[in-house]
């Protein structure tokens, strides 16, 4: 299947999808949309906004995800991430962890469209590129038909056109954060209802999706697929992304490595610590011979005072080496 106007996005995920991790996914998919870790209205306006929203162009197209309920303190974030060189600002009403949920951001927003519309409207006007909604399907007694369709309607009048539906509830009362991504029933028919109604606007699945032939499924009724934790654990997943949906060759997996080994070379040299950037390799050989002596040789040594690519070379080398010993 190949659709140059569907998507094939990575999701937003704290503490995984940094600009290290981005780097690597960009190797590994030239056409695959990346998202920043949710960063808070609030931090972009008063903190280091060198250290929040530093990205290399290699990256792009890459989306900054807001999280916050002030719809002035949104759009002058969404300001700035625009002037920064983000190519979409993504509004986050999905997250359920108690944090969020104490800032009256996040999920706890399906309880309030007018207030998300309000946002998301101020965002749009504030800035040039697309601003996107990434919600769930409702929280805790709400009634998924009606809060989703409501927060549709709701941000649809605000010129809001794009939305990133988990196809969950978040459970709000009684399930961590963890739990939410999982323990929540899916429920995709209700997210192709929502585009076969609103065929004019963007939907785009995210929740549960495993393998591209899940994704290639569900891109026959909406216009595009989330992937989250699968990305991150197998990345090596996103290197078929641009030949199965993109009419694009595959990405040659050893080349992006060498790629990534360069660019770790040179982070080093402007003082990243080396565990920044090879805590997202981890997942990239599962299932291969030599593929735990990989993850156990980076883990217990890319963290140590001193730590150089030799670290990541000497991984290599050995997981080279099993596979030379599997294949005679």
């Amino acid at each position: 299947m190949t659709n140059r106007d569907k998507i094939f996005a990575v999701a937003p995920m704290m503490e995984w999808t940094d600009r290290h991790c981005r780097y690597l996914h960009r190797l590994l998919s030239r056409n695959a949309r990346l998202y920043t870790e949710m960063v808070t209205a609030d931090a972009i306006l008063r903190g280091d906004r060198e250290r929040l929203l530093a990205f290399d162009r290699f990256e792009r197209p890459v989306a900054l995800q807001v999280g916050g309920a002030a719809p002035e303190r949104l759009a002058q974030a969404a300001k700035i991430g625009a002037a920064h060189g983000y190519d979409e600002i993504n509004l986050n009403v999905g997250c359920p962890s108690d944090r969020v949920q104490s800032g009256r951001f996040g999920a706890c927003l399906m309880r309030e469209p007018n207030l998300v519309a309000d946002c998301a409207g101020a965002m749009r006007e504030a800035v040039p590129v697309p601003v996107t909604i990434k919600c769930r399907i409702g929280v805790d007694d709400q009634d998924p038909e009606m809060a989703l369709r409501a927060l549709i309607a709701a941000c649809a009048s605000a010129d809001i056109t794009t939305f990133v539906i988990h196809a969950r509830k978040a459970m709000l009362e009684g399930l961590s954060p963890k739990d939410n991504r999982s323990v929540p029933p899916l429920n995709y028919d209700l997210v192709y209802r929502i585009k076969s109604e609103n065929p004019q606007l963007t939907i785009v699945l995210n929740g549960g999706i495993q393998s591209l032939q899940e994704a290639e499924t569900h891109l026959g009724q909406v216009d595009g697929v989330m992937i989250g934790r699968t990305a991150y654990q197998s990345p090596t997943i996103l290197a078929d992304v641009d030949a199965r949906f993109f009419g694009e060759d595959s990405t040659d997996i050893d080349s992006a490595i060498e790629q990534y080994v360069r660019y770790i070379e040179a982070q080093l040299r402007s003082g990243t610590p080396l565990n920044a950037m090879t805590r997202h390799m981890l997942g990239l050989f599962n299932g291969q011979p030599g593929s735990r002596g990989f993850r156990r040789h980076l883990s217990e040594n890319a963290s140590r005072l001193g730590a150089g690519i030799e670290v990541v070379q000497t991984a290599l080398d050995h997981l080279r080496a099993d596979h030379r010993r599997a294949a005679a």
